[in-house]
């Protein structure tokens, strides 16, 4: 059996551990903590089980229009995706060419140098701030807000670096609901020729386990990712509970107002207590732990307790713990985790 040298050579994308166990204090995978509209229940009861011996809707037409018309824009300048990562994954085989690159901030969203590698092709990050990229990078992915860091970039400053870039930029943003801006009308502009902006119904509409993501830029960039993905990339149900809970705006609403203000009460908690939190627009915090705790030993420590957030070892990110916001509660247990932890130091 041959394996493709890529492939062997690959080092995988890890994701966030899944533990069984309904004890565990889950902070490691930046899941919302609370439940979805109850539109998605609603929808799922009335669901006709007879619709599964079809295929679903290969456009996720209906879909796409509730989001074309929430955005001010047309369907065809819409795309739907099983999950952001599989647009992402097309993303890369609709933009790039062989020997060509793949650029994004460093660090960001692990996953991307995953896909470049996938492709075969170089990932090059010109480092946070968006600094000129590599020349013959022809796709460059912007977390906004970033990850692991949670730091928003100004609108301004995505727009022109853009509008200089030649090849096609992808405004990742997954979190962005969770942020005080957003670049959803670059995206949505008319003159707009490079710009996608993309989302995931994983985070803000908590619905992580369905596997749903869209995106939104011209029409010629749509269509192009229309050209390679699966016939029938999202199944039917998936369809129909986001779009559900796509349209309860006031469920949606109240459920990333919760999040935001208990990201910031846990941030102003843990500065109370030494760490270093970087300003976060996400529905987490990256955050550093007062000398002489070490950020690999307080995740070790944490995980021994039940509790689970995220450590990505490295130069740039190894000082740091990124921590999923959970409800209070889930923040006060990690809090006096925390406490004890620092008392036996």
């Amino acid at each position: 059996m041959r394996i493709a040298r890529s492939v062997r050579l690959l080092d995988p994308y890890v994701p966030g551990e899944q533990p069984s166990s309904a004890r565990i204090v889950k902070l490691n995978t930046n899941e919302n903590p609370y439940p979805p509209s109850p539109a998605c229940a609603k929808a799922l009861k009335e669901f006709d089980p007879g619709r599964l011996r079809r295929y679903p809707n290969p456009a996720s037409a209906s879909l796409r229009s509730a989001i074309a018309k929430r955005f001010g824009t047309t369907r065809d300048r819409v795309f739907v995706g099983n999950g952001s990562d599989e647009i992402l994954a097309l993303a890369a085989k609709a933009f790039v060419e062989n020997g060509e690159k793949i650029g994004s901030l460093d660090p960001s969203y692990s996953l991307y140098k995953t896909l470049a590698a996938i492709r075969g092709v170089e990932w090059t990050g010109p480092g946070a701030g968006g600094a000129k990229p590599a020349p013959g990078t022809s796709l460059f992915l912007w977390t906004n807000p970033n990850a692991p860091t949670g730091v928003l970039a100004k609108k301004e400053d995505i727009a022109a670096f853009a509008k200089k870039f030649r090849g096609v930029v992808i405004v990742d943003e997954a979190y962005a609901d969770f942020a005080r801006w957003n670049t959803m009308d670059l995206a949505v502009a008319e003159d707009n020729d490079n710009i996608i902006v993309m989302r995931t119904f994983s985070k803000s509409y908590s619905l992580a386990g369905l596997r749903v993501g869209f995106c939104v830029g011209p029409k010629d960039l749509i269509g192009a990712l229309d050209k390679v993905k699966d016939s029938y990339n999202v199944d039917a149900l998936a369809q129909t509970l986001a779009e559900a809970a796509f349209k309860d705006r006031a469920w949606h609403r109240k459920t990333v107002a919760k999040v935001v203000k208990t990201r910031k009460a846990f941030a102003k908690a843990l500065g109370k207590r030494g760490w270093d939190v970087l300003p976060s627009d996400a529905n987490f915090v990256f955050a550093k732990p007062p000398s002489p705790q070490r950020a690999d030993s307080t995740f070790e420590e944490l995980r021994r307790r039940g509790i689970f957030v995220r450590y990505f070892p490295g130069k740039l990110t190894g000082d740091r713990l990124r921590i999923t916001i959970g409800t209070d509660g889930e923040m006060s247990s990690l809090l006096d985790a925390l406490d004890s932890i620092a008392a036996k130091r």
